[in-house]
């Protein structure tokens, strides 16, 4: 992945972020730099932090048929949000859940926008 694809992934994951802190969903976030540092902290705790939990999980992702990945979705989030000051969840683990839900909708709504527009698939996680 070259840089400009991450750059893209980062403004395009803060967005997300952006929006999803406007649904009742118990997801704060200050402003568009702490949704910036969120997106960032999100992404390198995704590349770094996920592959051990979901090492140590898979047995629970074996048996739930791969939904304990949402789980796994939630607790990244919520690190996220614990690392990050100006970027809250209201309702704990539940807007945890929600906003990862949330996240990956929205992530995947503004990937396809980007898509059209750019007419050329961007590499965007």
């Amino acid at each position: 992945m070259d840089i400009l694809s991450l750059l893209i992934s980062l403004v395009v994951t803060a967005i997300s972020f952006i929006i999803i802190s406007k649904l009742p969903i118990g997801v704060e976030i200050d402003n568009f730099k702490k949704a910036l540092i969120s997106a960032l902290v999100f992404g390198l705790l995704n590349a770094f932090v996920r592959p051990i939990i979901s090492f140590f999980a898979f047995p629970f992702t074996l048996i739930t048929f791969g939904l304990f990945a949402f789980v796994i979705n939630a607790i990244i989030f919520g690190l996220a949000a614990a690392l990050v000051q100006g970027f809250r969840l209201r309702n704990g683990i539940i807007s945890a859940l929600l906003g990862a839900i949330a996240l990956a909708f929205v992530n995947s709504i503004l990937n396809q926008i980007l898509v059209s527009v750019l007419g050329a698939p961007v590499r965007v996680r």
